[in-house]
């Protein structure tokens, strides 16, 4: 009589111990990247702990270690205590981690330790796309997506409010000492002396507790635009750009009433999001694609809403990273200025910047025929260009280029807000992302590590 299940034993004890080759399909993610990074140089990272004092216990293994967060990042798992629970939960980690299991605290002191280290690792993924031929550089496009800070734009406060509530707090403090004197002198003539410090009421503590942040967040944002004011002078004694017209209301070298610093995550700024067309607690991530592949090839991140300036140092980033330059790069009209149109003509790439937005489906406007004028200014040129049939498919590249990347990155992996916080930390953390992104996109490509 045939069974009709299959024999089920959980107590079932193995003969020969298992091999973790065997747990997953050889063509899974978690062998591409154990594999990838054998290919890695960690020399930065091992170097730290060859230098180091060898007290205590042996360290977790830095090429594990490296594994695991990649690995991790790629599968949108960048939290160090989810990434604890997977070493134990998830057969993929478990591999990766070689069934080891780092606390929480652990990963995430790695990361914070070599997060440089780490953010460097998205050259080294990049050369390997290049290898790959996954980064073709015929046609570059640039934007940004705002990505939110760790931190709660409620706690956020303007200059003008900060003014305003540091004179309500210290008549606060003032009005609670003088009372706490009051009770001390009766308890005093009761109890005897020796009341201190400790026994200030809470809510004293409190309010001279809040009073000194909002006197650093204030200093801070004075200091700044002192420094912008003093910046802004040097260039003023340059007669080439000396500005004319009326001398600004607003004096140089104070902070303006609606300058805002956040108490949680002071370098993060308070930016207008628009995919979802509301204000987000914040940063700039902004992110150079290969028109071919979707292959990211520069990043990087700032606190500055406004795209302008970022153009330059993109493509500085770019040729620092591949030793060379794009044919033609496209960015939308936050990017449009008349010396970036003049920089990447100058550097032998085409832009295609329109000085306005733009529809990438427009359609009706007549296409221009004949020679460029020579009379037309730099923003006429630019419309001319990005009015012909060329330039209409030509910039249409850029909405299918790097918009799906931002949405594989926030919307597939999970990546809408930033785990650090601070300017260099939060780039380092975009690069790590970045890199996952192009670790993906090699592994897609069905490009096979040399194990050897």
């Amino acid at each position: 009589m045939s069974r009709l299940f299959k024999e089920y034993n959980p107590d079932q004890m193995y003969l020969l111990p298992p091999s973790l080759k065997e747990w997953l399909p050889q063509n899974h993610l978690a062998y591409f990247v154990s594999d990838i990074v054998d290919q890695l140089d960690l020399s930065v990272i091992m170097k730290v702990y060859e230098e180091g004092s060898r007290r205590g216990q042996p360290a977790y293994h830095p090429a594990m270690m490296v594994k695991l967060l990649l690995y991790a990042y790629c599968a949108g798992v960048p939290s160090s205590r989810k990434i604890e629970m997977k070493t134990y939960e998830d057969v993929a980690f478990r591999i990766v981690s070689a069934d080891q299991h780092p606390d929480h605290d652990t990963i995430a002191e790695f990361r914070d330790r070599h997060l440089k280290a780490l953010s460097q690792l998205f050259i080294q993924v990049l050369k390997l796309c290049r290898k790959a031929g996954l980064v073709k550089l015929g046609h570059v496009a640039l934007d940004g997506t705002k990505v939110k800070a760790n931190a709660s734009k409620h706690k956020a406060m303007s200059y003008g409010r900060m003014c305003d509530r540091e004179k309500e707090l210290e008549r606060e403090v003032e009005e609670l000492l003088r009372k706490a004197r009051r009770a001390d002198e009766e308890e005093d003539k009761l109890y005897g002396k020796g009341k201190g410090f400790d026994d200030l009421p809470d809510e004293l503590k409190f309010r001279e507790s809040r009073l000194k942040k909002i006197r650093e967040a204030k200093e801070a944002l004075e200091r700044e635009a002192k420094e912008k004011s003093e910046a802004g002078k040097a260039d003023d004694d340059k007669p080439e750009t000396k500005k004319r017209g009326r001398k600004p209301k607003h004096p140089r070298g104070v902070p303006k009433p609606n300058a805002q610093r956040n108490f949680t995550d002071p370098e993060s700024r308070i930016m207008l999001d628009s995919a979802t067309k509301g204000f987000v607690q914040g940063y700039n991530a902004q992110a150079a694609v290969d028109g071919k592949t979707q292959v990211i090839v520069a990043a990087d991140v700032t606190d500055e809403a406004n795209d302008k300036m970022q153009v330059e140092p993109m493509v500085g980033q770019l040729r620092d990273n591949l030793g060379t330059k794009p044919k033609e790069l496209s960015a939308d009209s936050g990017y449009y200025s008349e010396a970036n149109v003049e920089f990447l003509k100058n550097g032998s790439i085409s832009p295609l910047i329109p000085p306005d937005k733009r529809k990438h489906t427009a359609g009706d406007e007549p296409a221009p025929r004949g020679r460029v004028p020579g009379y037309l200014s730099v923003k006429e040129r630019m419309r001319r260009t990005l009015t012909t049939k060329l330039g209409k498919a030509r910039y249409k590249l850029r909405k299918e280029t790097v918009e799906p990347v931002f949405g594989q990155i926030k919307q597939g992996r999970g990546f809408r807000s930033f785990l650090l916080r601070g300017l260099e930390k939060v780039r380092g953390e975009w690069r790590l992302i970045c890199a996952t992104h192009n670790l993906l996109k090699l592994f897609r490509s069905g490009y096979v590590p040399s194990t050897g």
